[in-house]
């Protein structure tokens, strides 16, 4: 494997040793949405249901009789003349799948790291913090060759076999040959609707550079009885072309592109950020949260302008 990849420059691909290496940097978050500051992505206006374990408030309202007095909150009873008390809830277990874009769009980087290799890296971050947090936690990666399926385990081993599945997946992306994305995703999808049930934390991890409605139908069936949170990957030279002239082509198409021209990287600039506001908006209208990371800054610097480390 090695051998067919020594053409490639560092960070093309990543490794098994890489992967592990993000068990130390998922300290620097939490997942617990109770613990979050309200510009979060899993709070505020994206009102996820994501909360963490335990007993967690819910509301005040008026005594009934069967209710614990311990819970009388003494402060509204005094303010409304009449007695109120704390209602809590008890929060259930909250199992995490992370889904993983390992196909041939994503082996694409200008700078520094390959799509790919981000998406990989993130989802081992987050893999090892809902492990730390106390919850299951397996994978689905999703590649040109195939689709691997590690289901949720409370174990460490475990995460290191999803992690295996990306590494394997991640290397073949050197001889792949692109699929049909819509016809794999809805196997994808089908794969998932039979691991997940109900209040599942699934993470979907790619550059949704094909994004069609049939995605969209697909993450809102899942979101419906689950928290859905979306990771878009997408490197610079996506939204900012080059500014000389240069060719741009994939495995069929080739065309050359003035970007000196600054019609032409206004027009690129406008069509990736008209995209991707469509696409949040579209997910708000079912409240699923969006974030996007660049294949240039560090993944865990990135990250942590999205989850804060809440306090213990």
């Amino acid at each position: 494997m090695a051998s067919s990849q020594q053409k490639y420059p560092k960070d093309v691909f990543t490794s098994l040793e890489e992967l592990v290496r993000m068990e130390y940097l998922a300290h620097h978050f939490s997942l617990q949405a109770r613990k979050q500051k309200v510009n979060t992505i899993l709070a505020g206006k994206h009102a996820s249901k994501l909360r963490g374990r335990g007993l967690d408030f819910e509301e005040v309202r008026n005594y009934v009789k069967g209710d614990d007095i311990r819970n009388i909150d003494w402060k509204v009873t005094a303010r409304t003349q009449q007695t109120h008390t704390r209602v809590f809830t008890e929060e259930k277990e909250k199992p995490a799948l992370i889904v993983v874009d390992q196909s041939k769009s994503m082996f694409f980087g200008s700078q520094k790291r390959t799509k790919a290799v981000v998406a990989a890296e993130l989802a081992a971050m987050l893999a090892f913090r809902v492990l730390k947090e106390g919850d299951r936690v397996g994978g689905v990666v999703f590649a040109d060759e195939g689709i691997d399926i590690v289901f949720p385990k409370r174990d460490r081993k475990n995460i290191l076999r999803l992690l295996e599945k990306i590494v394997s997946r991640n290397h073949e992306l050197a001889t792949s040959q692109a699929i049909d994305f819509d016809m794999a995703l809805k196997e994808v999808v089908a794969r998932i609707r039979n691991i997940v049930t109900h209040d599942f934390l699934v993470f979907f991890i790619g550059d949704f550079h094909r994004y069609s409605p049939q995605t969209i139908k697909y993450l809102k069936q899942i979101a419906q009885h689950n928290d859905v949170v979306v990771a878009k990957v997408f490197d610079p030279m996506e939204r900012e072309i080059p500014k000389s002239k240069f060719v741009a082509g994939d495995q069929q198409y080739q065309v050359s592109i003035d970007g000196r021209k600054k019609h032409l990287q206004k027009q690129f600039e406008e069509g990736f950020d008209t995209d991707l506001t469509a696409f949040e908006a579209t997910l708000k209208k079912h409240k699923i949260p969006v974030f996007s990371v660049d294949t240039v800054a560090p993944i865990e610097s990135q990250i942590k302008a999205y989850f804060k480390r809440g306090k213990r």
